[in-house]
């Protein structure tokens, strides 16, 4: 599995085209939360995301693989990578986008907004994505946070009727890097 994760993070990094600047990590971070409420949580978090961001451009990155993402109970985490996500078929979630506006040299210690707009390819089909994402400087890192949802019907993933009252269609994903 390390071997896989070390030669997507490779072709992710290798399909920047423009030569300048990056920053990047392999220990990102995405939660997402599918809860309903009075039901039990749905939550889980993924701990090892490759983010690029191409500080000269603004063109930013991003590789999930589905299997990645850890939730409390066990079932729920079998539930997610055979029934919904289907992650032996669809193994990797990839966001490409830019920030606009984006000017490394303006960063600071306080988090600024930026419009992150993009694709989010994510079992077999892509959609547009347009967000805030919140970027400051720690040092010699840039710190990239971003929350967005999406909605499970757009990416073909199907909720069985029998849990359809405790599984949200709306998937809330907070992102959060620390680019390097």
């Amino acid at each position: 599995m390390k071997k896989i994760s070390l030669i997507i993070a490779v072709i992710l990094l290798a399909s920047f085209t423009t030569q300048g600047d990056k920053k990047i990590t392999k220990t990102g971070t995405i939660t997402l939360e599918a809860s309903v409420p009075t039901f039990e949580e749905i939550k889980a978090k993924n701990s090892g995301v490759t983010c690029v961001l191409q500080t000269k451009t603004g063109d930013l990155q991003a590789l999930a693989l589905l299997k990645g993402f850890k939730f409390k109970i066990a079932l729920m985490e079998e539930h997610f990578n055979e029934n919904y996500v289907e992650s032996d078929k669809y193994p990797k979630a990839v966001f490409k986008g830019k920030l606009e506006n984006f000017d490394e040299s303006k960063l600071s210690a306080t988090f600024k907004e930026y419009t992150l707009k993009g694709k989010l390819e994510l079992h077999g089909k892509t959609k547009d994505i347009t967000t805030l994402a919140k970027i400051k400087k720690t040092g010699a890192d840039i710190e990239v946070k971003t929350n967005f949802a999406i909605n499970v019907t757009d990416y073909g993933i199907e909720i069985p009727s029998v849990v359809s009252k405790k599984v949200s269609k709306k998937v809330n994903l907070d992102c959060n890097f620390i680019l390097k």
